[in-house]
């Protein structure tokens, strides 16, 4: 570049050379990028913008001055770590020039805390905040099953977590396993993270892939930096939002991640995940052979007791012979007196009758038959005439039986503008829910029955039901009794 000479005014002719603004731009591109070349920026991130075409836009800036920088779609899904505004970061790129504004800029190549110090107090800022709005309450947490049938685990499928989990569920008491494959650092972690949890909670219950009682999130140990994925929000929401009981197993004892706080309960290790997650079969085993020696040990206690007391009140009873011996012995004295006492009675009423036998003549007898005769013609006719005098009676108390019926019997209660409602296998449907449950149903009125459906369920078209006429009772005349004689 040419630097003008000192020459004649301002309006007079001067031998400087004329550029134009994209060759002066130009210029102080190349020399910009010629002189930095690739650098490392230490500054606090302050303005950040995040466009719909997956660009990264932010500032960085010290005390004194303030530098913009730019990160394109590709470099911003390999960070591990995004900027985010209040941030101390180490930015690296190269330096270049925007023409169309006429400023400079970093393209940033990758991100990275100042020292652990900056990563960690961003850390606990969004703890607080999270924390803030109740995700870690203890009310939240959810009970553990005792011993699932499904178990979804969101792990990478190629490293040591998910064999070793498998090989602990296998020793312990082998159960069905659910593997949702995610990315367990970098910057597709935390989106699918958030995802398979989501996903195992979208499943519905009894559909073609079983629903999870128990959700085990697991990744092995490694850097703050490594398991940053865990910490982000997203990942720490859809934990908290999980209607399925979750453990989270990431890292290894002494790692904490945001996701450890949110979860239902968090396990060291990968491998101690999975033996929270289900007993030792061998250890349930022994507990129900030591639970059904004691239950036959205790039977045999009360049997013996009750064995026991059943005894004692029997002592207490006595002999049955001693008790019965003695009545047995007044029997036979009674007995030997009964015949004797019986001819005497006999003897005695013989002699009382002998005087009566001699007053009995013919026409004491014919008169005591005629009259006898006479009063058994009354009883006979009266007998005659008791059972049509009986079924007349029984007849009556029928019909105002009957009639009673009809009044109560929910017949005539349809007859005064009632109907039924029954459902399938004839269940009488007595509310609104169980008539929009069962779809279609029966209508009884009084004179027939009318197939019907609720709006989602249209009746299929049916005839009219006529009920079968009812026979009319037919009174039933007395039967006619003859004469005894």
């Amino acid at each position: 570049m040419d630097i003008l000479e000192d020459g004649p005014g301002p309006h007079g002719p001067s031998n400087a050379h004329d550029y134009t603004v994209s060759e002066i731009s130009g210029a102080v591109k190349r020399m910009i990028e010629g002189e930095f070349g690739r650098v490392r920026v230490r500054g606090e991130v302050g303005r950040v913008s995040r466009p719909s075409s997956g660009h990264l836009y932010f500032d960085l800036k010290d005390a004194n001055a303030v530098m913009a920088a730019v990160s394109w779609k590709g470099q911003v899904a390999k960070m591990q770590i995004r900027p985010e505004e209040g941030m101390e970061v180490i930015a690296t790129g190269r330096m270049t020039t925007f023409p169309g504004q006429s400023k400079y800029q970093l393209i940033v190549d990758d991100v990275e805390p100042a020292g652990a110090g900056a990563l960690m107090a961003m850390l606990e800022a969004r703890r607080k905040a999270l924390a803030a709005e109740g995700l870690f309450d203890a009310a939240r947490k959810r009970p553990l099953p005792y011993l699932p049938e499904v178990i979804g685990v969101v792990t990478s499928p190629s490293g040591a977590v998910i064999r070793d989990i498998l090989h602990r569920l296998r020793d312990r008491f082998p159960r069905r396993v659910l593997l949702w494959p995610v990315a367990v650092q970098g910057q597709a972690c935390a989106p699918e993270v958030s995802a398979a949890i989501r996903g195992f909670n979208a499943l519905a219950p009894g559909g073609p892939v079983p629903r999870p009682d128990l959700i085990i999130v697991a990744r092995g140990g490694g850097s703050l930096e490594d398991l940053w994925g865990f910490n982000e929000e997203a990942v720490v929401r859809a934990a908290a939002e999980s209607r399925i009981p979750l453990i989270s197993a990431v890292g290894h004892e002494t790692d904490t991640t945001l996701i450890d706080h949110a979860a239902d309960r968090r396990a060291p290790t990968p491998t101690a995940a999975a033996e929270i997650a289900v007993p030792v079969r061998a250890e349930l085993a022994a507990r129900l052979n030591d639970l059904e020696a004691r239950s036959k040990r205790a039977l045999l206690a009360r049997l013996d007791t009750r064995r026991q007391r059943l005894s004692d009140l029997a002592r207490a009873l006595g002999r049955p012979d001693a008790a019965l011996r003695p009545k047995r012995q007044r029997f036979d004295l009674t007995a030997d007196r009964l015949l004797p006492a019986l001819e005497r009675v006999v003897v005695k009423k013989r002699a009382a009758f002998a005087p009566l036998a001699a007053r009995v003549t013919p026409r004491l007898l014919q008169s005591y038959l005629r009259h006898e005769r006479e009063r058994l013609g009354q009883l006979s006719a009266r007998l005659l005439q008791a059972p049509g005098a009986r079924f007349a009676t029984l007849h009556d108390r029928l019909d105002r039986l009957e009639r009673l019926r009809l009044t109560l019997g929910y017949t005539e209660t349809l007859r005064r503008g009632y109907a039924v409602v029954r459902g399938p296998g004839e269940t009488v449907l007595t509310t609104a829910k169980e008539a929009a449950r069962a779809g279609a149903f029966e209508i009884e009125f009084a004179d027939a029955r009318l197939a019907a459906a609720t709006a989602e369920a249209p009746p299929a078209a049916a005839a009219v039901q006529e009920p079968a006429p009812k026979p009319k009772a037919k009174k039933k005349a007395p039967p006619e009794q003859g004469s005894l004689f």
